[in-house]
Formats: C-alpha cells, sequence, structure tokens
C-alpha cells in the first residue's frame, strides 16, 4: 500500500515549479501585447516569431500548473479532511475568483474596451456596462474571470474529483489501483503512455465545438487529464523516479518533436479534425508536451527538492502576483504602446515596471493587511497578544510566520 505518511512531506520542488511556471506566464502575457494573437492591448506593430515562442510555453506551461496543483492536492488530502479541503478550496480559490471577476476582470474589459475605441470614459462610468452581457459572446461580463480562469476551473476540479481522490487515498481498493498504475507507468518508458488520454482528448472533441483550446492552448478537459496525472505522478515514488532517471532523453526528446511538429503538419497536409492525419498530428503535438513537462518535473525532482528563505516568500506570493499582474501590465501597455520609442524598450518598460509594481502592491498592501490576504486567497496573519509576545524571544517570531 502507499505510504501516507512519507507522501506529506514538504515537497520543496512542487512549490519552485509553481513559481517559476507562474512568472513564465507572467513574461508570456508581457510578450503577447506584441504577437499576432489576440490580446485585451496590443502594440501597433506585431512580431510572427513571438507566436512560435508562445506556441512553445503554451505547450506546457499551464500543463505544468494544473499537475503541480493535481499533485498539491494529493498531499492535501494526507494533511487535511475533507472539510478542510473544501473550507481551503473555497477560500484560497473561490473567494479570489469572486472578488477577481468584479475589479481585476472589470478593470481589465474596461481597457480592452478603451484600447479598441468602444467606450471612452472614466472606469467607474464603464462599470454598469460591464454586465450587459458575457465575455466571448459580444459581451463584457468576464464570467471566467479573465486570465483567473485558472482558478475557476481548478476549484471545479478538485470538487469534482474530490470523491475519486478520496478513494484513491482511503479505501483499499482504490489505493492498490492507484499502486498498480504507478507500478506500470513507472517502467522504463512507461512515462510516455501519459500523452495518451490527451491525444485521445484532441481527437475526440472538435476544436471548433467542445474541444476548443482558446484558454491556454489546450481544452478545459485536457487540463481536467494533467489534474489528474498529478495527483497520480505525485502519488508514486516508482514513476517519479522514474521521470528523474529519464529528465534528459525527455529533454532531448522534446526538443526533436518540437522541431519536427510544422514540418510533419505540412506534411500530412493540414489535416482537418476527424481524419487519421489529424490523430497523428496531434499525437506528435501531446509527445512534445508530455516530453517537456517530464523533463522540466524531472529536473525539478533532481535540482529543486530544497528549502531556501526566498522560495518561502514567493510561495506565499505567488497567488497574489498571479492575480494582479495581467490589469497592472495592461494598465502600462494601454499608455506604452502609444509611445514612439522602439518596441524592444516598450516591452522592457512594461515587463520591469509591471513586475516592480506588482510586488509593491503586494508588499505594502496584500501582504499586510488580513482584510486584502483574504481577498487574495492568503492565510491570515495571526498577531499574538502583547502579553505573550512579550514572552517571546524576538529571534523565534518567525516560526510564527505562515506557511
Amino acid at each position: 500500500m502507499i505510504n501516507q505518511t512519507a507522501n506529506i512531506q514538504r515537497r520543496y520542488e512542487l512549490d519552485w515549479l509553481r513559481v517559476m511556471a507562474i512568472f513564465a506566464v507572467f513574461v508570456y502575457h508581457c510578450s503577447l501585447i506584441f504577437a499576432p494573437d489576440a490580446y485585451q492591448v496590443k502594440n501597433p506593430t506585431v512580431y510572427p516569431f513571438l507566436d512560435d515562442l508562445g506556441e512553445l510555453v503554451g505547450l506546457w506551461g499551464m500543463p505544468l500548473i494544473f499537475i503541480i496543483s493535481g499533485a498539491s492536492a494529493f498531499h492535501a488530502l494526507g494533511k487535511h479532511s475533507p472539510g478542510k479541503y473544501i473550507k481551503a478550496l473555497l477560500s484560497r480559490l473561490l473567494i479570489p475568483l469572486v472578488f477577481g471577476i468584479f475589479t481585476h476582470a472589470a478593470f481589465q474589459v474596461y481597457l480592452e474596451n478603451l484600447h479598441k475605441g468602444t467606450f471612452s470614459g472614466s472606469f467607474f462610468e464603464f462599470y454598469p456596462h460591464y454586465f450587459e452581457g458575457l465575455y466571448g459572446f459580444g459581451g463584457n461580463f468576464a464570467w471566467m474571470g479573465m486570465h483567473l480562469w485558472y482558478l475557476e476551473a481548478l476549484f471545479l476540479f478538485s470538487i469534482l474529483c474530490l470523491p475519486l481522490y478520496l478513494w484513491l487515498k482511503k479505501n483499499t481498493h482504490g489505493q492498490r489501483l492507484l499502486q498498480r498504475l504507478g507500478e506500470f507507468l513507472g517502467k522504463p518508458t512507461g512515462i510516455y503512455l501519459l500523452f495518451l488520454p490527451a491525444t485521445f482528448l484532441y481527437n475526440l472533441l472538435n476544436p471548433d465545438g467542445l474541444g476548443t483550446m482558446v484558454l491556454g492552448g489546450w481544452s478545459i478537459f485536457n487540463y481536467l487529464v494533467f489534474f489528474l496525472s498529478g495527483f497520480v505522478i505525485i502519488s508514486s515514488g516508482r514513476m517519479q523516479a522514474s521521470i528523474q532517471r529519464m529528465r534528459w532523453v525527455s529533454l532531448v526528446s522534446a526538443i526533436i518533436t518540437w522541431g519536427l511538429i510544422d514540418v510533419v503538419w505540412e506534411a500530412l497536409g493540414n489535416p482537418t479534425f476527424g481524419t487519421w492525419q489529424y490523430a497523428l498530428g496531434t499525437a506528435l503535438w501531446c509527445l512534445c508536451a508530455w516530453c517537456w513537462l517530464l523533463a522540466v518535473f524531472g529536473l525539478g525532482l533532481k535540482y529543486l527538492n530544497r528549502s531556501h528563505p526566498f522560495l518561502g516568500y514567493a510561495n506565499e506570493a505567488v497567488l497574489p502576483f498571479y492575480i494582479l499582474h495581467q490589469p497592472v501590465l495592461l494598465s502600462l501597455a494601454f499608455f506604452a504602446v502609444k509611445w514612439p520609442i522602439p518596441d524592444l524598450l516598450k516591452f522592457l518598460f512594461i515587463f520591469f515596471v509591471s513586475f516592480g509594481v506588482v510586488m509593491l502592491l503586494y508588499e505594502l498592501l496584500v501582504r499586510r493587511f488580513n482584510l486584502l490576504r483574504f481577498l487574495f486567497g492568503m492565510k491570515l496573519l495571526v498577531r499574538p497578544h502583547r502579553e505573550v509576545a512579550k514572552e517571546i524571544p524576538t529571534a523565534n517570531l518567525s516560526q510564527f510566520s505562515p506557511d
């Protein structure tokens, strides 16, 4: 059976990978201002090569975040009761999502309308119009929270998968199934079979319908598969050992398959959904994605399983940073794209200044006040009574910081 005690230890590599993945999303969103793909604010001149870089990041970026989320769910259910787990989902995901839909997302839609010339006036004048129709369907109301769609999807996945996860962790038959699955996929090349479910969904769901890939380059159902995959991977020491052992093979395979995707797709005649050529092309795409994911995860398992003072700070800041980064960078981009300066300078300005502004907002406002911590999905600060605090040596106060 699975050793539950060993599995609830802190996995620092997951924290490192989460922080790095969110930073990659930040860089990607900065680049979208200058890429041909649609975005709320666009530079007058766009650069097609950024679409290629965006596809590469989209290939593994958000899938990696969902894999980490699935792994985190495994550990959370090993430490907390189902009731506490659901309470944490409400406070960490649902509350910041609802707050963001009515604030950050509304401001982004306002900026988009202002940038496109479909509205003129202040944000407060626009706000009543925010509730006119649904965003993505000709209206304004961002029901998925714009970039906060990840929180909405993760909340729904976590609730839907909870009965299955509890069965796999608590039930004897579920534990046995999870163990056998880990042993099978943990064989020398078994980990690469993880690309099959994604390929199946690619060919089951029409991209013009339920299989739409507008959310980060994958369908919402594929993100559910990545979420489940993270749970399975982190449950099996054998799978993790195999992923770590094959990390360089995965990286080389990822680079080779990435170079072959366009060549193969064109050789297949740019196939359409429902053909065997489409199935073959998407299989290569999904295999490439999993090679990148296994390479990144394997390197993380090998080199990142260590703590650092910076990691504690960054791990606490990662969710507020994710929530704040897009409205801030879009606000700066709204003005910067109009400046008569080289586009590289525009990008550097947007990148560095928005990063600094987000961190200042986090450090000076969000991090210090419990109301904002609550709205941004953070644990509340526990302030000891003065009488108790006087009895505690100053050097040991760090042990009362939230983890």
